[in-house]
């Protein structure tokens, strides 16, 4: 399994029907049914990025208390860990939370006592990025940054998701220059639904560092230009892409072609719970049906360590960790026997 960070995942999207049921019964809310089975299949019928997000508010409904988010958060990164995640920079919807009646205590206690027990227990870095909901409008994400700055040492950045179309980038550049103001780190999904004149506003209005998703740069020769120059990282979710029809079938995806571009581009899983596949799920689908070999699997990880906010030191030694795992496993396919690791890294996550 090799190590890698996940850099496109929002929280309430691995939201499994069975944590899902348990968390209804426990806050006393109706589900249309509570068989998991049924919940899983009804995941699997989406036409579009609006259909996705109908079903998956109606499932953000049941996250009521510090401990929910908890079991949410442990939920995640234990699977993540068992996936090679090594770093997990994880969105999160707190509008949708207060609109619910959550208070932002129990939102960010929760999510922040889970991440600190997979640090311990796995050695797993994580943080949390604070999205704004861009259907929504700018003053609400005005509203919800104010909020939220009490709570800062429970995040590091803000980003920008929810619908794409009628929502450019350039209405929230107000409050992405707040947010730069506040030294906090800066992402927005652009290029999925909308198209690369999104991404273009992204980089010029908004000043992010990466951008979320991006395959519908490959449209635009200049900018994919830019994107290679600048080494501008581009979370690419290919599960998603196919769930939400953004493509027609994984085969069709730019992702071997943005790699041959030699863009910064990873690969992450959005919301596994929803579109049937966490990020180890990605790398073995776009291995098998795109036909990438271990030498491209090894640039997307090491793309992931290259891209994520960590600090230098953590993304060298995870960089380390996954040169060994990688001659190791050529070794093995050799026939030759894998060398065996050294140093502080060697029994991480292995």
């Amino acid at each position: 399994m090799l190590p890698k960070a996940e850099l496109h995942l929002h929280i309430e999207g691995t939201l499994e029907p069975e944590l899902l049921i348990r968390l209804a019964r426990r806050n006393g809310i109706a589900l249309p049914t509570t068989d998991p089975e049924a919940l899983r299949r009804a995941r699997g019928r989406f036409g579009d990025l609006r259909s996705f997000l109908d079903v998956y508010y109606d499932g953000v409904a049941v996250l009521r208390t510090e401990q929910d988010f908890y079991d949410l958060g442990r939920a995640y990164l234990a699977r993540a860990h068992a996936g090679g995640v090594r770093r997990a920079e994880i969105f999160l919807d707190p509008q949708q939370h207060l609109s619910n009646g959550v208070p932002l205590e129990a939102v960010f206690g929760g999510l922040s006592a889970a991440l600190a027990e997979a640090d311990a227990a796995f050695g797993l870095s994580g943080d949390l990025i604070l999205c704004f909901l861009r259907d929504w409008g700018a003053d609400a994400a005005q509203d919800m940054l104010s909020a939220a700055l009490p709570f800062r040492e429970h995040f590091i950045g803000v980003g920008l998701d929810s619908a794409e179309v009628g929502h450019p980038p350039s209405l929230f550049r107000d409050v992405f220059a707040r947010a730069r103001s506040e030294g906090l780190r800066r992402v927005a999904h652009a290029g999925e639904e909308g198209g690369p004149d999104y991404v273009w506003e992204a980089l010029d209005v908004l000043g992010v560092e990466r951008v979320d998703h991006g395959i519908r740069a490959m449209e635009d020769a200049d900018l994919v230009q830019r994107l290679r120059d600048e080494r501008v990282p581009l979370t690419v979710c290919p599960l998603s892409n196919v769930a939400l029809r953004v493509v027609g079938t994984l085969a069709d995806h730019v992702l071997p072609a943005m790699l041959d571009e030699g863009l910064l581009v990873t690969v992450n899983s959005d919301d596994p719970a929803y579109f049937g596949g966490y990020i180890d799920d990605n790398f073995t689908a776009v291995r098998n049906e795109l036909g990438l070999d271990e030498r491209h699997l090894h640039t997307l990880a090491a793309n992931s360590f290259a891209a994520c906010f960590a600090p230098p030191q953590r993304r060298a030694a995870w960089q380390r960790e996954l040169d060994i795992s990688t001659t190791a496993a050529t070794a093995v396919a050799n026939g030759a026997g894998a060398p065996r690791a050294h140093g502080p890294h060697q029994d991480l996550g292995r």
